[in-house]
């Protein structure tokens, strides 16, 4: 098991908030929100549908290390605060 943690990019745009991960973005690695918390949910869950979605037909995972993936051998917690 490896934990892999992607670079995110949270903006504002008008009235909304855009948020992509770079490494993903070609891959549909992108999203947006009314607020910035709502978008940093919903790209959460848009690049692990994603990797979910790699790993499913066969491509392989970024896994750095890079400045846009971390990638841990054992077991982590992330909190953002």
């Amino acid at each position: 098991m490896k934990t892999c943690v992607f670079r995110v990019v949270v903006e504002p745009d008008d009235d909304r908030w855009i948020a992509y991960c770079p490494l993903l973005k070609e891959k549909g690695g992108a999203t947006w929100g009314y607020t910035q918390d709502e978008a940093l949910s919903n790209i959460k869950e848009v690049v692990e549908m994603t990797v979910q979605s790699m790993a499913e037909h066969g491509e392989p995972i970024p896994d750095g290390p890079s400045e846009e993936v971390t990638v841990f051998l054992e077991a982590n917690v992330a909190v953002t605060i």
